[in-house]
C-alpha cells in the first residue's frame, strides 16, 4: 500500500476501528495482528475473511467464545533452545501455557459439527499434553522447581533439610549454655548462606569460630561457632550439587523444547489467527455487522449504514448507492448536516470490508474492491506555506495520479477556498478527470453550479443531507436525487431577520439562480409528500401484517383448544369405560358367586325374579355409563353392503371394534358384541369393517380356543389357557362353559399344559365344584397326556 492509500485510511479513521478490534482480542500476539491489518487486494481472500467472520459469530451466539488466555509468544525462546539455550522457569511455563491454551481451543470445536472453513485452523492444534504435564508438574513458579522434577534433586533436598536442622540443633545447644553471657541476642541467624551467632564484640574471644560480620555500631559480631563449620561446608556442597540438578532439569527440559520447536511455533501462529478471527466476532456482534457480498462491477450499495464510531443508538443510517447507473455522486446540503459523515461512511465502510471486518449495514449491502482516496479535512501547514486550497489541491494532484478503474475517491468540499465561479469550474474538471480513468466519485460541494452539472450530465447524481427548517436541525438523512438547498432565506427567516432585509436578498440573487431554487423547492416538497405517502403506505402494510398474525394465532389457539377438549374428551371416555369394566366385573363377579352357591346346594329361598331384576337394573346402570361417552357429532360412513350376523364392526362414539350378533332391523337397531359387552346401537353409530373376517359360525370340527376367541367365537370345544394367570384362566374357563353348554356341546377339550401342575390342578378343582360337569379326565397318549383335560357335559 503506497503512503497516500496508507494516509487515506488515517483520515477515514481506520485505524481507531482496528484499536477497537485489538480490544477485543485477547493474546498480546492478536492485538499486534489486529492493529497491523490493511486492505486486501484479492476479492477470494476477502470473501474467505469475511467467511471465517461469519462463522465465528454463529459459533459465538451457540458455544460462546474460545479462551486464548495463555497464549504466549514463545518462539524467541524456541529459537534460543534451537541455538543449545538453557531456557528459565519463567519461558518453560510460558511453553506449558501455549499448550494448555492449545488444548483447550482444541476441544472448543467438537469434531462432527458440521464442516466450516475454520475448521482448517483447528485441524492444526495437536497439542503435547504429556509435556505440559511434565514442566506443571516439576516447575512451581519461576523460580520454584518441584522436589518431584528429579530422584537426584529430592534427595540432595533431603540431604540439605538434614542438614539445616543439624546446624540449627548444635547451635540451639551453644545458646543454651552462652545466652545472656556472650551472645548479644539468643538467636540464630545467617550471614553469607551460613548459621552464625550475634556474639557481643567484648566476648568474641570467648566463642571460637569464623567471622562472617560485624553490625553497623560494632557492638555485635556474627561468629560461626566451629561446632557447626563442617555442616554449613556441608550445606554449601549441597547447594552447589542442587544448582547444578536444577540446571541439568532446564537443560533437558531445553532440548525437549527445541525438538518440539516446529508444532508448538505452529501452534502459536494458529491460536493468534483464531484469536483474531473470533475479535473480528466480537466487533461485528458489538456494531450490528454484517457480511457484505463482493462484487466486481465496481458497485456501491449501502443500506442503513452507520458510520462505525458513531454512537449506536444516536446514528442515523444512510443508504448510499454509487457505481451502477451513475459513477459519480454530488452531495450537496448546510454545513454539519452529514454530509462528510455519509462520505467517511462510504470510504471507511470500504476499508473495512477490504480488511476482512464486517460492516455496520444491513442485509443485501454489496461493495466492490477498491483504493480508496480520500482528499477530507482542512490540511493547511504554515510551516510548508500551504493554504487549505493549496493542500487540498496537492492531494488531488497525487490522487489523479494514481488513481485508476479500481479507485474509490472521496473529495469534500470540493473547489471550495477560492473564487467560487473558479472553484466549481476546477471542481466540474477534477470530476470529469477522475471518471475518466473509470474511478467512482463523491464529492460534497455548496456551489450550486454542481448541483445544475449533476441534473445535466449522464452519469453524475445528485443527493443531499436532509435539514428540518422548522427545528433549524439537520436530520442526517441523506436523499439520492434531490439537490441540497442552502435554506439561508429560511433560516434566517426562523432566526428573527427582518422579512424586508430577506426579501432584499432575494431580488440580489439572479434570475437563473431563484428559479433553480424554486425548482429545488418544488422537488423538496414532492418528496416529502411521496415521503409521506410512503410512510402511510408502510404504516398500512404493518396493519395488514399485524392482523394476518393475530388470526393466525387466533386460528392456532383455537387448534390448541379443540385438541384440549378432544383430549378432554378422550380423557373423560376412558374414565367412563373403566368405570363401566368394573361395574361389568362386579356383575359377573355376583354371577360367579350365585353359580357357586347353586353348586354347592346352598341356596334356600332365593328369589329368582329379585336377582334378575337386580341385574337389569346394573345392566342398564352399565349402559347408562358407557352412553355419555358417545359423541354428539360423530356420524359412521354408510355401509357399502347389507350387514350380517358375524361382521366386524367399529364402535365411532367408543374408539372400539366389536362383532355384529344380530344384525340391523328395519329401524336400524342392531346387537354387537364389544369384548364381554353386549350392546345396542344404532346403524349410524357402527361403520362396517370392510377387510376384516367375519366371525367363524360354529361347525363341528375342533377349533383352537384361546382368550380372544372366547369373546367372539360362538361354537368351540377346545380353549386354550396356557400362560395365564389362574385368576385370568378360571375367568376365561368360566365364559368357555357358558358357550359350550348353550351350544349343547357333548365334550370339550381344555389345554392347561404340564409346566409345574398349579394350572393343571386348579382347572380341575374348578370342575369338581361345578355340577354342569358330568365327569373329566386327562388326556391320553395322542389327545395330549395330563397337558390337557377332557370335559364331559
Amino acid at each position: 500500500m503506497n503512503e497516500f492509500l496508507t494516509k487515506s485510511t488515517q483520515i477515514l479513521e481506520l485505524h481507531t476501528v482496528l484499536s477497537r478490534l485489538a480490544d477485543h482480542a485477547v493474546s498480546a500476539g492478536a492485538k499486534a495482528a489486529a492493529l497491523a491489518l490493511a486492505p486486501l487486494e484479492n476479492p477470494r481472500e476477502i470473501e474467505q475473511r469475511l467467511k471465517e467472520v461469519t462463522e465465528a459469530c454463529a459459533l459465538s451466539v451457540t458455544r460462546g467464545s474460545p479462551s486464548f488466555y495463555g497464549v504466549k509468544d514463545v518462539r524467541p525462546s524456541l529459537v534460543r533452545a534451537q541455538r543449545d539455550g538453557v531456557l528459565t522457569m519463567r519461558e518453560l511455563l510460558d511453553i506449558a501455557s501455549l499448550i494448555r491454551a492449545t488444548r483447550s481451543v482444541r476441544d472448543y470445536r467438537v469434531q462432527g459439527e458440521g464442516e466450516l472453513s475454520i475448521d482448517e485452523y483447528f485441524s492444526l492444534l495437536h497439542p503435547d499434553t504429556a509435556f505440559e504435564r511434565a514442566i506443571s508438574d516439576a516447575i512451581l513458579s519461576e523460580d520454584e522447581l518441584a522436589d518431584t522434577a528429579s530422584p537426584t534433586l529430592s534427595q540432595i533436598r533431603r540431604k540439605i533439610k538434614n542438614a539445616h536442622a543439624r546446624v540449627r540443633d548444635i547451635l540451639a545447644r551453644l545458646l543454651a549454655t552462652q545466652a545472656g553471657k556472650a551472645l548479644q541476642e539468643a538467636l540464630i541467624t545467617q550471614r553469607s548462606g551460613r548459621y552464625v551467632l550475634p556474639v557481643k564484640a567484648e566476648h568474641k574471644n570467648e566463642v571460637p569460630g569464623l567471622v562472617h560480620d560485624i553490625s553497623s555500631s560494632g557492638a555485635t559480631v556474627f561468629i560461626e561457632p566451629m561446632a557447626v563449620v563442617e555442616a554449613n561446608n556441608e550445606i554449601s556442597v549441597l547447594q552447589g550439587e542442587e544448582k547444578k540438578e536444577i540446571e541439568r532439569i532446564l537443560t533437558e527440559f531445553s532440548v525437549a523444547a527445541a525438538e518440539r520447536a516446529d508444532s508448538l511455533s505452529l501452534a502459536y501462529d494458529t491460536l493468534v489467527k483464531l484469536d483474531l478471527i473470533f475479535a473480528k466476532a466480537k466487533l461485528s456482534y458489538d456494531m450490528e455487522g454484517i457480511a457484505p457480498l463482493l462484487n466486481e462491477k465496481g458497485y456501491y450499495r449501502l443500506k442503513k449504514a452507520r458510520h462505525p464510531l458513531l454512537e449506536k443508538k444516536t446514528a442515523v443510517p444512510v443508504d448510499i448507492e454509487l457505481g451502477g447507473s451513475y459513477d459519480t455522486l454530488i452531495i450537496t446540503g448546510p454545513n454539519t448536516g452529514g454530509k462528510t459523515v455519509s462520505l467517511k461512511t462510504l470510504g471507511l465502510l470500504t476499508l473495512m470490508a477490504c480488511c476482512g471486518l464486517h460492516v455496520p449495514a444491513a442485509d443485501g449491502s454489496t461493495l466492490p474492491v477498491a483504493n480508496v482516496y480520500a482528499d477530507i479535512g482542512d490540511e493547511q501547514s504554515i510551516e510548508q506555506s500551504l493554504s487549505t486550497f493549496s493542500s487540498h489541491m496537492k492531494s488531488i494532484v497525487e490522487i489523479l495520479a494514481q488513481a485508476d478503474q479500481n479507485s474509490l475517491i472521496l473529495f469534500d468540499e470540493l473547489g471550495a477556498g477560492t473564487d467560487p465561479v473558479e472553484g466549481a469550474a476546477l471542481a466540474i474538471a477534477i470530476i470529469e478527470r477522475a471518471a475518466s480513468l473509470g474511478a467512482r466519485i463523491a464529492a460534497t460541494t455548496h456551489y450550486a453550479e454542481l448541483k445544475v452539472y449533476a441534473l445535466n450530465t449522464q452519469g453524475v447524481e445528485n443527493a443531499s443531507c436532509e435539514f428540518d427548517v422548522e427545528t433549524l436541525r439537520p436530520t442526517y438523512r441523506l436523499l439520492t436525487g434531490i439537490p441540497g438547498r442552502s435554506n439561508a432565506f429560511a433560516i434566517s427567516k426562523r432566526l428573527g431577520l427582518d422579512e424586508d432585509v430577506i426579501e432584499h436578498a432575494r431580488g440580489l440573487v439572479g434570475s437563473e439562480a431563484g428559479r433553480f431554487e424554486d425548482v429545488i423547492d418544488r422537488l423538496e416538497n414532492n418528496r416529502q409528500q411521496m415521503e409521506e405517502e410512503k410512510r402511510k403506505a408502510e404504516a398500512l402494510r404493518h396493519e395488514i401484517e399485524e392482523l394476518t398474525l393475530r388470526a393466525r394465532d387466533r386460528e392456532k389457539r383455537y387448534e390448541q383448544e379443540r385438541e384440549k377438549a378432544s383430549a378432554r374428551a378422550r380423557v373423560e371416555a376412558e374414565e367412563i369405560v373403566d368405570r363401566a369394566r368394573a361395574e361389568a366385573d362386579e356383575i359377573l363377579d355376583e354371577v360367579r358367586a350365585l353359580r357357586k352357591r347353586i353348586a354347592d346346594q346352598a341356596v334356600e329361598n332365593v328369589d329368582f325374579n329379585a336377582l334378575s331384576s337386580d341385574m337389569k337394573r346394573k345392566f342398564n346402570r352399565l349402559e347408562d355409563s358407557i352412553s355419555p361417552s358417545i359423541a354428539r357429532d360423530a356420524v359412521a360412513a354408510p355401509p357399502s353392503r347389507p350387514i350380517v350376523a358375524g361382521d366386524r364392526v367399529k364402535l365411532i362414539k367408543m374408539n372400539a371394534t366389536g362383532t355384529v350378533i344380530t344384525p340391523p332391523d328395519k329401524d336400524g337397531n342392531m346387537l354387537v358384541q364389544a369384548g364381554v359387552l353386549k350392546i345396542n346401537l344404532k346403524l349410524s353409530d357402527a361403520e362396517l369393517i370392510e377387510d376384516a373376517p367375519k366371525a367363524k359360525k360354529p361347525t363341528s370340527g375342533g377349533v383352537s380356543f384361546t382368550k380372544s376367541s372366547v369373546k367372539d367365537s360362538a361354537a368351540a370345544n377346545r380353549l386354550d389357557i396356557r400362560g395365564m394367570a389362574a385368576d385370568e384362566a378360571i375367568t376365561e374357563l368360566e365364559a368357555f362353559l357358558d358357550v359350550a353348554i348353550r351350544q349343547k356341546l357333548p365334550a370339550a377339550t381344555i389345554v392347561h399344559g404340564k409346566g409345574t401342575g398349579k394350572l393343571r390342578d386348579t382347572v380341575r378343582a374348578y370342575l369338581r365344584r361345578n355340577r354342569m360337569i358330568s365327569s373329566y379326565r386327562p388326556g391320553v397318549y395322542g389327545e395330549g397326556e395330563d397337558g390337557v383335560t377332557i370335559v364331559e357335559f
